[in-house]
C-alpha cells in the first residue's frame, strides 16, 4: 500500500495569492452583480407606475397649521368629504404646471364638498404665501413642520396628489403633476362611495 507523501509547504505558499485573487473577485464580483440586479428591477421603472400602498387604505391623518396663521386644517373635521391632498413647494416647476387643473377642480367641486388641501413640502411659509398669492390660490393651504405628513403619506418629491374618499380612504395617488382629466375622473369615483351619497 502506497501512501502520498504529505502536501509540501511551498505547494500551499503558492496557492494562496491564487486563493487571495478569488477571494477578492467574489467579493467585488457579487456586490456589483447586486447593484445591476437592483438596477435593472427598482431604479429603472418610472416612479408614476409604482403602485401606491396607501391607495385602499385610510388616508393618514393630521391637523396642519394654515399657512396665513389663524387656525388648522384637521382631517377629522373633513370627514364625509372628498378631499384632494397636494403636496408641493413653491420651488418646484411642476407645481406651478399643475396649479390651473388644481384651481378648475377646486372651482368646480367646492361646491359639491370637496376640498383641496395643499400642504407645503420642505419650504418656507413665505415662499409658500408669495407662490400662492402670485397663482391667485385660494383653497386652503397648510404648513408641515418636520415633514411629518409627508412621510406617513410616502412623499418622496414633488408634486404628488391623493384622492380620499369621504370615509377616508385613499382612493388615487398621483406622483407628478395632476391633469384636470384626472382630478375630476377620480374626484366623480370618490364621490360615488356609499358614504358620500
Amino acid at each position: 500500500m502506497r501512501l502520498d507523501a504529505p502536501e509540501r509547504p511551498e505547494t500551499r505558499e503558492a496557492d494562496a495569492p491564487r486563493r487571495s485573487r478569488w477571494r477578492t473577485v467574489v467579493l467585488v464580483s457579487v456586490p456589483l452583480a447586486a447593484f445591476a440586479l437592483l438596477l435593472a428591477t427598482s431604479l429603472g421603472r418610472d416612479p408614476r407606475a409604482l403602485p401606491s400602498e396607501l391607495v385602499g387604505e385610510p388616508a393618514p391623518v393630521f391637523a396642519l397649521p394654515n399657512l396665513e396663521g389663524g387656525g388648522t386644517v384637521d382631517m377629522a373635521d373633513l370627514r364625509g368629504r372628498v378631499v384632494v391632498v397636494n403636496f408641493w413647494a413653491s420651488w418646484c416647476q411642476e407645481c406651478r404646471d399643475e396649479h390651473p387643473a388644481l384651481d378648475a377642480a377646486w372651482d368646480r367641486y367646492r361646491e359639491r364638498g370637496v376640498v383641496v388641501v395643499g400642504v407645503l413640502f420642505e419650504d418656507t411659509v413665505e415662499d409658500g404665501l408669495a407662490f400662492a398669492d402670485e397663482l391667485a390660490t385660494d383653497w386652503p393651504l397648510v404648513d408641515d413642520p418636520g415633514s411629518r405628513t409627508a412621510i406617513a403619506y410616502g412623499v418622496f418629491g414633488v408634486p404628488e396628489t391623493f384622492v380620499i374618499s369621504p370615509d377616508g380612504i385613499v382612493t388615487a395617488k398621483r406622483v407628478g403633476p395632476v391633469d384636470y382629466t384626472w382630478l375630476t375622473t377620480e374626484i366623480e369615483d370618490a364621490l360615488r362611495t356609499p358614504e358620500a351619497a
